[in-house]
């Protein structure tokens, strides 16, 4: 096991679940284990303590989820050139801690790391989704609330998601992680139906912000070895942050990249600012104040959000376009929670509808 716990939670009901049964069997035997009538209690953060928010990643839940498993990209907006990405919510939270996280604000009343024992019922969603869309494709992911493989070591999710992601072709699973956590994917057949991406930061920002994360290098070399075995892999730099030295730093981490990955075997690659509500810029600051990735040139934009002074967030988008341009391939890009007007600066030309962009995708 990758990651620390210290207790697990085991909601009335869930205990010989298979989910559970596969963790139980994988802790260390010095781990606590409680079993609770309302996981909603073990959810909550916990009192008396500095942190609980941190504390909370370190705390396991096994519930049912009650509510929908697949649903629209919370970031999805009218105000935003959107991607058409579908969620695919089978955990919440995540162990490892990014300073940026938006975690932070969206979780702050609910740190636990929950995982929920009725995770194949999602299945019957997708189908459903499929039944009625016929002729349509879709990129569902998993890597929204949740690192797509973070503790898959333990709960073995992302094999029994393969499986059924490579009998349908009108889905493409996108599994997101900033681990090295790759192991259950490598004996499984995807049948081309699924990728793997990884978010990618240049090396100051991993030393300074992304803590317990694997570093770029070890990400790099992770989706080549999934490549190897017949995933497809893509991209996300997000959030970019603009600290001196940052455009020769992620040009550097993208010469590196394609260094290892061909740039006409890279399904997509996406870009984002780094953007913060007040309530998360507060959090984040107060969790980690010595971090300087918090401290940039920032204004409070339209949309209620802090992000990066425009012309140096259009400079940082452009100047990774423009590499990737230079490549030799024409590698499928977008841009995350940003407007229309900001996507037409960096590549010229009005994004299309978010379902057009979802289907390119998903068959990129």
């Amino acid at each position: 096991m990758k990651f620390d716990l210290d207790a697990v939670f085991v909601e009335d009901g869930c205990a010989n679940s298979a989910l559970a049964t596969r963790i139980l069997s994988a802790i260390p035997r010095n781990v606590p284990v409680t079993h609770v009538a309302d996981a909603r209690e073990a959810s909550r953060p916990a009192s008396g303590v500095r942190d609980p928010f941190g504390a909370g990643k370190r705390r396991l839940v096994i519930s049912r989820r009650k509510t929908p498993f697949l649903m629209p990209c919370p970031a999805g907006s009218s105000k935003f050139a959107c991607c058409g990405y579908l969620v695919l919510t089978l955990a919440s939270n995540c162990p490892m801690d990014c300073s940026y996280c938006f975690l932070q604000e969206y979780l702050a009343d609910n740190p636990a790391f929950q995982v929920y024992a009725n995770y194949t019922e999602s299945f019957d969603e997708l189908d459903r989704l499929c039944a009625n869309a016929r002729g349509r494709s879709f990129r569902v992911g998993t890597g929204e609330l949740a690192d797509s493989l973070a503790f898959d070591s333990l709960t073995g999710i992302s094999r029994d998601l393969i499986e059924f992601f490579a009998e349908r072709e009108n889905l493409t699973l996108e599994l997101k992680t900033k681990t090295d956590e790759i192991e259950n994917l490598l004996d499984v057949d995807p049948r081309g139906r699924v990728l793997v991406s990884w978010t990618l930061s240049p090396d100051a920002v991993y030393r300074s912000s992304e803590h317990l994360t694997a570093s770029p290098s070890v990400r790099i070399a992770a989706a080549r070895a999934v490549l190897d075995a017949g995933y497809r892999v893509a991209f996300h730099f997000d959030p970019l942050i603009a600290y001196p030295d940052a455009e020769r730093d992620c040009i550097l981490l993208i010469d590196e990249l394609l260094d290892v990955i061909p740039p006409k075997q890279i399904s997509f690659i996406s870009m984002g600012g780094l953007r913060m509500t007040p309530r998360l810029r507060s959090a984040a600051r107060s969790r980690f104040p010595n971090d300087p990735m918090l401290c940039g040139e920032d204004v409070l934009a339209s949309d209620g959000r802090f992000r990066t002074f425009t012309p140096l967030r259009l400079s940082l988008f452009r100047t990774l376009a423009d590499r990737f341009k230079k490549a030799g391939a024409e590698i499928p890009a977008y841009l995350c929670m940003e407007p229309a007007s900001v996507h037409e600066h960096v590549f010229g030309a009005v994004p299309a509808r978010p379902a057009t962009i979802g289907e390119r995708l998903a068959r990129a």
